[in-house]
């Protein structure tokens, strides 16, 4: 059985940084790609970054030049960097992957059971 596995999360002030981990367990055959999405209290999920299979990226606008997203493959883990942030980056973090469970082969939805980010004063 897979699952993915969120860290890092906590309380910050403006201006400062954390850093997120995911990490997928269990029978894994390959991982497509991973991302990290966000949900605060009444707005809609949001795609935050997504790192693909060749380690290509792409990010929010709200996000882009503060935020870093990377893996190691090895691990079948990812990472998000969060660097100067802000009161609105508050939020849920949930970790995502698109991979194939061993002995299967098709391609599924994973989701983490998410991490708490709060930067407040």
């Amino acid at each position: 059985q897979v699952q993915l596995a969120e860290s890092g999360g906590g309380s910050v002030q403006p201006g400062g940084s954390l850093r997120l981990s995911c990490a997928a367990s269990g029978s894994i055959f390959s991982i497509n790609h991973m991302a990290w999405y966000r949900q605060a209290p009444g707005k809609q999920r949001e795609q935050v970054a997504i790192i693909e299979s060749d380690g290509s990226t792409d990010y929010a606008d709200s996000v882009r030049g503060r935020f870093t997203i990377s893996r190691d493959n090895a691990k079948n883990t990812v990472y998000l960097q969060m660097n100067s942030l802000r009161p609105e980056d508050t939020a849920v973090y949930v970790c995502f992957a698109y991979l194939s469970p061993y002995m299967d082969y098709r391609l599924y939805d994973y989701w983490g059971q998410g991490t708490q980010v709060t930067v407040s004063s």
